[in-house]
């Protein structure tokens, strides 16, 4: 292979590298927002409240005071079991006994 060949074929690979980097999925783009109380056992994301330390800590399902990463917009809308909605803000709903 040519030096010239060679040198095509490292720079196509390095394009397609970076296209496929800046092409992230739109997902991945979605603006998100921290939701209280929509989150089961130890499925949190990190800074929950008291009694967690960060992700994976909750102790109960739908804890009030521990968060998951929503799509924005989404989170007061969430459908819950027994009439339960996420919010922007900490509850004090369904904290850890003890």
């Amino acid at each position: 292979m040519s030096h010239s060949m060679k040198t095509l074929a490292v720079a196509t690979s390095l394009a397609t590298a970076l296209a496929a980097h800046f092409a992230a999925p739109a997902a991945a783009q979605e603006a998100k927002e921290k939701c209280f109380g929509v989150a089961l056992a130890g499925q949190n994301d990190c800074a929950a409240g008291p009694g967690t330390t960060c992700a994976g800590t909750s102790k109960v399902d739908y804890q009030g005071n521990s968060w998951k990463l929503v799509p924005a917009g989404t989170c007061t809308t969430m459908e819950l079991p027994d009439g339960r909605m996420g919010s922007l803000e900490a509850l004090d709903r369904d904290l850890p006994q003890g």
